[in-house]
């Protein structure tokens, strides 16, 4: 849907179409549309709002981030009453994974709604998660903690939220490895090169060895994301011996 011809008309029938598919997201009526809007509008258009400030969903992620965190925080809190900080901070870390959150992202189609000047096929995965959070921080502004709160527990906890199943789910594969590595005084290496071949955004390849043989390899468009992606499946082939 495209937001940008009508951005704040509250008497389009793009508004009404949006207004619909906001309260079926949501669960809810919204009061203040435009600030649903913000949440999908990327830098790309360069839009600014009356006072001349950069209009554009990052500030909304800002709080949204800080939203899901204090919510998911409680909830851990609240059910694993034993646990000490560490834990808590490791689990909290697992529900608002990047991953998660592109996730959910992605299972609302978040993306139909982004308006940009940059084609959607060109946008990294993190845009799913980005908007996510985005749109947790416009239903914050628009009616407050316990409607923010709702819809997280409906989003995420309810259907996603397992305990038990997230004491077992590793967050970093290449802190794993590492953390492997030197606990068995073998030594690793991730050599990086740029690989873009014919792709139009720039990407990375990652060949990872461990006591100077070759592991695996990724591929993805950050050195980050290629070397996470060459440590799980080194993971994969070395968990035996990692147990």
């Amino acid at each position: 849907m495209g937001l940008r011809p009508h951005i704040f008309n509250s008497h389009s029938k793009a508004d009404g179409n949006f207004f619909i598919s906001m309260r079926r997201i949501l669960g809810f009526k919204p009061k203040d549309l435009s600030t649903y809007k913000k949440a999908f509008i990327h830098r790309s258009l360069h839009l600014k709002d009356a006072a001349g400030h950069p209009l554009n969903y990052e500030r909304l992620e800002f709080l949204g981030d800080a939203m899901l965190g204090a919510i998911i925080s409680k909830y851990i809190y609240q059910e694993v009453p034993a646990a000490d900080e560490g834990y808590l901070t490791k689990m909290r870390s697992k529900i608002v994974s990047r991953e998660h959150l592109n996730e959910l992202g992605k299972e609302l189609n978040l993306l139909s709604f982004v308006d940009s000047k940059v084609h959607k096929d060109h946008f990294g995965e993190n845009i799913h998660g980005n908007v996510f959070e985005a749109l947790v921080g416009a239903i914050y502004l628009d009616r407050g903690y316990t409607y923010c709160e709702r819809f997280i527990h409906k989003k995420i906890i309810e259907p996603h939220v397992d305990i038990e199943k997230l004491e077992g789910k590793v967050i970093s594969y290449k802190s794993l490895l590492i953390e492997w590595c030197q606990k068995e005084k073998k030594t690793f290496n991730f050599q990086v090169y740029e690989d873009s071949g014919n792709d139009p955004v720039t990407h990375f390849s990652v060949k990872l060895s461990v006591n100077k043989k070759p592991i695996s390899k990724g591929r993805a468009t950050s050195k980050k994301k290629a070397e996470e992606q060459a440590a799980k499946r080194a993971y994969y082939v070395l968990q035996e011996k990692m147990k």
